[in-house]
């Protein structure tokens, strides 16, 4: 980067955080993106005088609100809501709805912009939004959490719509949650539309979309290895996290030649040196989605199996890594401990799972390396293949939805190798992925005028 360009994005970030203080996660986020897409900015100055970079990182529109909610004991509990609509130039805002303790308006503005870009690299047309609140749905009864969704959206239902924003789930927003927000929508709007995604397969959801982030993630994967003719055959896989994006990457790793060995939680992570089988797999699904328990158990219940309490999985040695868990879970160690144990392929399946540092690390010493607005795009895809459905009163077929969702993540991995490809012949994915999404958004916000 050249002394203009880098006077540029330190001036830029400089007004950023001046703007929008105490929001590091959201800091983080637009670093990693304005540091790629500078040099384009700099080559286009039109896009300078337009301000389009200002005001791609200021979100349109941020909606924040109390949900008001009561126990199974009768005692008044009050949480955060948001919503965080950042950019329509492409389409209806898109994104997921997040509960969690740790949710706050850094992070959704983080996912949110992150959002604005994988939805851009999908090719489909939709817009970037994020929400959620500071509600945690761990160990509350189903009535709890139903009224929880039922108090949060009697506000939300007032902003989204099928043409205006169509949120989805995340994490702690399975199909349950999703299915408690759809009812009281119907209930107060009195329509039957496509306004949330990640639906029951009886009311409007689509086939594969639970495991479409997961397979989404192995789909890229196979495109990133073939470009150095390997494959998931016989490869020893590391998967962080145990839920939805975790469960269905070490599935479809598993079907084609991978052993995984190991999965987590917050609390800890397992080390099974055998490898998940369809059985212990079937265990998870039962132990996360049903029972709602913890992955300690599953190294109670299968022999030979260790649990790291604390741990993160990333001192395992390994070929292929693939974080599924939460934002910046890989940090400067753990990529030094991935680097040292044979790692040379690192494909996000969570949202900026990789601190800088650990990017640094990793594309230093030349590994196959992709952020997650690339590689976790399949289950935004599927959502939107799910509005499309919904659009058209039409239901496909899996193998017609998996045939859509292994042509986008191709589609993708080839718009990474044509803006990220360097003179050395190496594939920065991060610089690929940014650039492509970010061309995309900015002629259409070009085109559309100064809103």
């Amino acid at each position: 980067m050249d002394k203009f360009t880098r006077k540029f994005v330190d001036n830029f970030m400089n007004e950023l955080i001046a703007r929008n203080p105490g929001e590091p996660e959201f800091h983080q986020a637009v670093r990693e993106v304005v540091e790629s897409v500078a040099p384009y900015v700099t080559e286009n100055p039109y896009l300078i005088d337009l301000r389009i970079l200002e005001r791609m990182v200021e979100p349109e529109r941020v909606i924040m609100f109390r949900v008001p909610w009561t126990d199974d004991l009768g005692e008044i509990h009050i949480n955060k809501g948001y919503r965080v609509q950042m950019n329509s130039a492409l389409g209806p805002y898109k994104g997921g709805l997040r509960f969690h303790s740790s949710v706050n308006l850094s992070i959704l503005k983080f996912l949110a912009f992150e959002q604005t870009f994988k939805n851009s690299l999908t090719t489909l047309p939709m817009g970037g939004g994020k929400g959620g609140s500071d509600f945690n749905p761990h160990g509350k009864s189903d009535a709890e959490v139903m009224r929880f969704c039922q108090s949060f959206m009697t506000e939300l239902c007032k902003h989204i719509g099928p043409d205006t924003d169509i949120p989805a789930g995340d994490i702690g927003v399975g199909g349950r949650e999703i299915g408690y927000l759809f009812g009281q929508y119907k209930r107060l709007r009195d329509e039957f539309t496509g306004t949330l995604t990640g639906k029951g397969l009886a009311w409007g959801g689509s086939l594969l979309r639970p495991e479409a982030t997961g397979y989404g993630v192995c789909y890229f994967a196979q495109e990133m290895l073939a470009t150095r003719g390997k494959s998931f055959e016989g490869q020893t896989v590391l998967i962080s996290g145990s839920g939805n994006v975790a469960q269905y990457a070490a599935k479809k790793a598993m079907a084609l030649g991978a052993k995984v060995v190991s999965l987590s939680d917050s609390n800890g992570s397992i080390y099974d040196p055998a490898g998940l089988d369809e059985e212990k797999l079937a265990y998870v699904l039962e132990l996360k989605n049903i029972k709602r328990g913890r992955i300690k158990e599953y190294a109670e219940r299968f022999p030979g199996v260790t649990y790291m309490e604390g741990r993160r999985p990333w001192s395992i040695p390994c070929e292929i890594a693939l974080p599924c868990a939460t934002q910046n879970e890989i940090e400067k160690e753990d990529a030094e401990a991935l680097v040292k144990g044979g790692c040379y392929c690192v494909v996000e399946g969570a949202n900026m799972p990789t601190t800088p540092e650990a990017i640094a690390i990793f594309q230093n010493a030349g590994l196959l390396y992709s952020p997650g607005k690339a590689s976790n795009a399949g289950g935004v895809a599927t959502s939107g293949l799910e509005m499309t459905q919904n659009s058209i009163r039409q239901k496909w077929t899996a193998e017609e939805v998996d045939e859509h969702l292994h042509r986008i993540m191709s589609d993708i991995h080839a718009a990474c190798l044509k803006y990220g490809t360097e003179e050395n012949g190496y594939v920065n994915y991060v610089k690929g992925a940014n650039i492509a999404g970010f061309i995309k958004v900015a002629g259409a916000m070009v085109d559309q005028g100064l809103v």
